[in-house]
């Protein structure tokens, strides 16, 4: 029996932000956007990995109430959740890239661990570590 993860989930504050973020500024494609009443589901692929998909979900019904999804905003807000790992074959390059789409970035380029990393997060508080492969 085959199996494989295909989408993992990110809270969002807002999906049409978030989307213009992951589609204008780092390069993904829309997957999925579908609605059923006031639930959307939302879900983006980077081009080079068409078999994994980012879910843009916003906390609330029918999932949490308003309390559970009012904590989950402020700790996504706070930059509290496990950082995402974006890989690519060049940081600074793609640094450059994305700092010129309006990317900000908590971290520039550095060189550790025998490779090249930078840090940024989304306009949610998501966090992202990019990491340049190694050769």
């Amino acid at each position: 029996m085959t199996q494989s993860v295909q989408v993992v989930g990110l809270y969002v504050r807002d999906q049409a932000e978030a989307l213009a973020f992951y589609v204008d500024k780092l390069g993904f494609r829309v997957h999925t956007d579908v609605r059923n009443g006031d639930y959307r589901w939302l879900t983006v692929q980077h081009p080079d990995q068409p078999s994994f998909q980012l879910g843009l979900f916003t906390p609330g019904p029918p999932v949490h109430d308003t309390a559970t999804a009012q904590a989950l905003r402020e700790v996504v807000a706070k930059g509290a959740m496990p950082p995402l790992v974006l890989a690519v074959d060049d940081c600074r390059a793609a640094h450059d890239r994305m700092l010129a789409r309006g990317v900000e970035f908590t971290q520039a380029p550095i060189d550790r661990y025998g490779t090249v990393d930078a840090g940024f997060r989304d306009p949610s508080g998501n966090g992202w570590k990019m990491i340049e492969a190694r050769r």
